[in-house]
């Protein structure tokens, strides 16, 4: 299955791995998320093997987006979050290509991915200027737009905040391994979102991870001056984002 208009995106995480297909006029999937668990440990051969299966399942015949927990440049693997360290210098593209039978395939960051959808289809899609991605969960990922042009490979959750690296001050994972309430964590999140506008003066932030489901419990107690609202797409962000990115030939 394929068709114009429509591309397919895979977002791996350390549970697991989804994919679907999307309408890129839209954003919305038109299809059945599929998700299969990502294998442990998360090796190289191990997950192109998942991803081929859930390719196979979807009956998509066309190029793939692929999402990674790592910085990817020119297809190569240079970080692992939540996979397995032997990642650390493949060749992402050609390893899911040949699994995938010489497709065409792109892969890039799983936060870059999740920041390009919500511009243009999600919170952040009527706004010009520069705009910031973080998603808050184990670590905090982050994807910078500009004018809706990707600056991949942020890594902005590991700036220097207070003597600490800003996921390890403000992550999702933090609040619940201190037991912090909403208002403790708020303060958190506060000082790092202080941080990055006084170096980058962006005109939004977008919160994205799992707790952004939440936001009206945290958002409104930032003490930042930018604005800061809720991602839109949850948990589909980064399948769309990736399939945006096959789609428009993008390859951090």
């Amino acid at each position: 299955m394929s068709a114009r208009g429509h591309g397919f995106g895979i977002d791996i995480g350390g549970s697991g791995v989804k994919g679907a297909a999307v309408d890129l006029a839209t954003g919305e999937l038109i299809q059945e998320r599929i998700k299969v668990a990502t294998p442990h440990p998360a090796t190289p051969g191990a997950v192109a093997e998942t991803v081929a299966k859930v390719v196979a399942q979807s009956g998509w015949d066309g190029p793939v987006g692929i999402t990674m927990p790592s910085v990817i440049i020119g297809g190569v693997v240079r970080t692992a979050a939540n996979i397995d360290k032997s990642w650390i210098g493949i060749d992402a593209r050609a390893l899911f290509s040949q699994a995938l039978g010489g497709r065409e395939v792109t892969v890039l960051n799983d936060a870059d991915a999740a920041g390009m959808a919500e511009d243009r289809y999600g919170a952040a899609k009527d706004l010009d200027g520069l705009v910031m991605l973080l998603t808050f969960g184990t670590g905090i990922g982050s994807a910078v737009m500009y004018n809706g042009v990707l600056m991949p490979n942020s890594e902005l959750g590991h700036i220097e905040v207070g003597g600490q690296e800003a996921e390890h001050r403000a992550a999702a994972s933090i609040k619940d391994r201190d037991g912090l309430t909403y208002a403790q964590w708020a303060v958190e999140v506060s000082k790092v979102l202080v941080t990055l506008e006084n170096l980058f003066w962006p005109n939004v932030f977008v919160a994205g991870g799992g707790i952004s489901r939440d936001y009206a419990e945290w958002i409104p107690l930032l003490t930042n001056r930018t604005p800061v609202v809720a991602a839109d797409l949850k948990n589909t962000a980064g399948i769309v984002g990736a399939a945006m990115a096959v789609s428009a030939g993008i390859a951090p």
